[in-house]
């Protein structure tokens, strides 16, 4: 019997708009238009727009499914995309590892793929967007103890590849980063590895779409409490100003991560990060603070 996930008014919520996102992407690279797929699925064409703008107000599996049959989508990543099309329609959505949606599965890069403006405070290590691949190679290491050099090797180049969103040439990505002191200070792989990290994140930092400071141990705890680390994306706006996507504030956990759409939960952490970015050097100083810090690591 087919499982029908969910069903209703149309609501726009991450895990769906990921899931046509995915649609779309896995589609176009198949070679087909809506019209033809749509045909295939026996669908209006209107059908399947909705469904990759993730407006559907109804989704099941078995379509998920064929879908991805049709396309050539891998089992792996089908198995994830059928796992999306089973979240709760709900605008604040915990990602749990491994529940329906295979570990293996990353809901985050995509999404972070899309957005046009990252708004990020990182505490304890280098954001991913940032890493050299020495650096992200000795977290691995750690992270994934029982796998290959080669493995860890591809983990690192997926890494790497994140990053072409902030260093390409048409419409890089804006980011504006707040990294506590902390983070330069916490050895990882090394002196000579941090010494080459630390240099890169003032390389970065003179690039116009990426205004990085860093927040000292001076400044104490502005907020009063700790946040956490966490990413704001926003995803740009249409011809008429209005955004193309609702804003997502992303939380990681250790055994799951956190999506939060609602309007409140968005604002309150845009006013943490603007009372983070108030208290933080600004851009030369952190950049002068880098170099100094680099320095140190290399003497």
């Amino acid at each position: 019997m087919e499982r029908v996930v969910s069903e209703g008014p149309a609501s726009s919520t991450l895990p769906r708009r990921q899931l046509g996102r995915y649609l779309r992407d896995w589609r176009i690279q198949a070679g087909l238009t809506i019209a033809e797929a749509a045909k295939l699925m026996e669908w209006g064409a209107s059908t399947l727009q909705r469904l990759e703008k993730g407006n559907a107000d109804r989704i099941r599996t078995i379509d998920i499914q064929e879908l991805c049959r049709i396309y050539g989508i891998p089992a792996e990543i089908a198995e994830g995309l059928k796992g999306l099309a089973q979240q709760a329609a709900v605008k604040s959505w915990w990602h749990s590892y491994g529940d329906l949606i295979p570990e293996n599965f990353d809901v985050y890069v995509g999404l972070e793929a899309s957005a046009q403006q990252l708004s990020c405070y990182q505490s304890e290590l280098v954001p991913g967007l940032l890493q050299t691949a020495e650096y992200a190679r000795a977290l691995n290491r750690l992270g994934y103890p029982e796998e290959t050099v080669a493995e860890v090797d591809r983990r690192v180049q997926l890494r790497l590849q994140r990053q072409a969103m902030i260093t390409r040439r048409t419409r890089p990505a804006e980011v504006a980063m707040v990294l506590h002191e902390s983070v330069l200070r916490r050895l990882v792989g090394g002196a000579r590895v941090m010494a080459a990290q630390v240099r890169h994140l003032a390389e970065l930092s003179t690039r116009p779409n990426v205004a990085l400071r860093i927040l000292p141990f001076a400044a104490g705890v502005p907020l009063g409490l700790s946040t956490g680390p966490f990413v704001i994306l926003e995803f740009g706006s249409d011809s008429k100003g209005q955004p193309v996507e609702p804003p997502v504030v992303y939380v990681e956990g250790f055994t799951g991560d956190l999506y939060l759409e609602r309007q409140g939960d968005v604002q309150r952490y845009r006013r943490a990060q603007d009372v983070l970015q108030h208290c933080a050097l600004d851009v030369q100083d952190s950049r002068n603070l880098l170099r100094q810090v680099a320095k140190e690591y290399s003497a």
